[in-house]
């Protein structure tokens, strides 16, 4: 039987991990944040009154065993068009799907199935909800887009309307073998999912390992200066009783002028894998050269950083 492993987050850095894992002789269970309100979501959000569909969307993609256009195809994003215009296929067909079968989750899994999925997909939750952000200046920012937007340094987030939780989501995580926060936007991906205390009520009840796979930049206003330890404080000030018990991180020196690229234009910088204060921390540390060069921007080696989760399961 295979080892059981519950993913959480949303957006790019969980498709990304996704991809690669499935690969591996793995049960794969994706959680997926629904707080994404832009562009094609956003509007399909307003004028249909359900959870964001963009992340699950990427998140699908990812999982799916079938052939490389349809990948594309589910992620076409029409360029023109009376009101389709910046919609994708795959926004669209969840969105047709929910209506159809009643709900988000439902849809998802007939999607699913016509893709063969290597992996299931849960939407943390059913309700159309508004994700929120204290700023450290004392402002309240409205919007996962708009907390995105905005540089300003974030304190935390929270939800506009408590979400009636997933009730698959709990099991999943209850009867995980290990659960991996993925890398990601911590304050709009991952942390989505462990304000809700039902998430954090079941990691505390599983007595697997949690690991959480640690970004190769910061991220402008939301981990500006941090290290690999900064990431984990963060989201362990979030969880319940249990912590972060393993981190996966990249230890490869960064091309000088790419990082300076990325400094200079986009405000990012590497995050560093700072030892002393993980092993302070008792975190075992599973440590990679993870980074590619794709396009001339920084992505994670979707195989070696599967292989890695893998290994510390077997």
């Amino acid at each position: 039987m295979y080892k059981k492993v519950v993913v959480l987050g949303g957006g790019t850095g969980m498709s990304t991990l996704l991809r690669g894992l499935k690969n591996f002789p793995l049960d794969i269970i994706a959680i997926v944040s629904v707080c994404d309100d832009g562009k094609s979501t956003g509007r399909l959000r307003k004028e249909f009154n359900i959870p964001a569909v963009g992340d699950i969307r990427k998140v699908i993609a990812s999982l799916a065993e079938t052939e490389p256009l349809v990948e594309k195809l589910i992620n076409y994003r029409f360029q023109n068009g009376d009101g389709l215009s910046g919609h994708t296929i795959g926004n669209l067909l969840l969105t047709a799907l929910t209506n159809i079968t009643g709900n988000v989750s439902e849809g998802v899994e007939a999607l699913g199935k016509v893709l063969n999925l290597k992996g299931k997909v849960i939407p943390l939750t059913e309700d159309n909800v508004t994700l929120m952000a204290h700023m450290e200046d004392g402002d309240i920012v409205e919007g996962e887009r708009n907390i995105t937007l905005d540089k300003r340094k974030i304190k935390d987030v929270f939800y506009k309307e408590k979400p009636i939780v997933n009730k698959d989501a709990i099991k999943a995580i209850k009867e995980a073998d290990l659960i991996v926060l993925s890398m990601g936007s911590i304050y709009t991906s991952i942390i989505p999912n462990l304000i809700c205390k039902e998430i954090t009520d079941a990691i505390d009840s599983n007595k697997n390992s949690v690991m959480y796979v640690s970004n190769i930049v910061t991220q402008p206003g939301e981990t500006d200066n941090f290290k690999v330890s900064d990431h984990i404080r963060v989201i362990n000030n979030q969880l319940g009783k249990k912590k972060i018990d393993v981190v996966v991180a990249n230890n490869s020196k960064i091309d000088k002028q790419l990082a300076l690229k990325y400094s200079t234009l986009e405000q990012k910088d590497p995050v560093l894998l700072d030892y002393d204060k993980l092993k302070q921390e008792n975190i075992k540390i599973i440590e990679d050269d993870l980074v590619v060069i794709e396009d001339n921007m920084l992505r994670h080696d979707v195989m070696k950083l599967a292989f890695n989760i893998f290994s510390y399961l077997i």
